[in-house]
């Protein structure tokens, strides 16, 4: 897939953002580290190999929460309205599809920690489920 560029922002509008890389997966995960972060049944996330983390505004209103015992989960967000913020983590960038302006012609590919949902949260509908991370496109 081409690079491309998202753009969007938090709730209040204070943090804006572009992300400019290649989509490498949209997910939704039901892990209970994301049901907790977004106070839903599960974070709907596109994963990028990204070039560049451009922060247009807002930047003194970003807080990272690193979670002590975990090994990858951590989560941004805006301090003022607590709305989550794409995420550095290594290479990739996780960008909550909540946040985006418009999503380009993507579409979700499969649901992630799907034995850990919470049993209200939405049936699998078409989307193929996975016990914890895919394999690699």
């Amino acid at each position: 897939m081409a690079d491309l560029t998202l753009s969007g922002k938090c709730l209040c509008g204070t943090v804006r953002y572009n992300v400019t890389g290649t989509p490498l997966r949209f997910l939704h995960c039901h892990c209970e580290r994301c049901r907790r972060a977004t106070g839903t049944g599960h974070a709907s996330n596109v994963i990028m190999k990204a070039k560049n983390v451009d922060w247009q505004s807002g930047t003194a209103s970003i807080k990272r929460y690193k979670l002590p015992e975990a090994e990858r989960f951590s989560t941004t967000f805006c301090t003022n309205c607590g709305s989550p913020l794409p995420r550095e983590t290594g290479e990739i960038v996780v960008v909550p599809a909540g946040s985006v302006d418009a999503l380009p012609d993507i579409q979700p590919e499969g649901r992630i920690f799907w034995a850990s949902r919470a049993m209200w949260s939405c049936p699998p509908g078409d989307l193929p489920h996975y016990a914890e991370y895919p394999t690699a496109p």
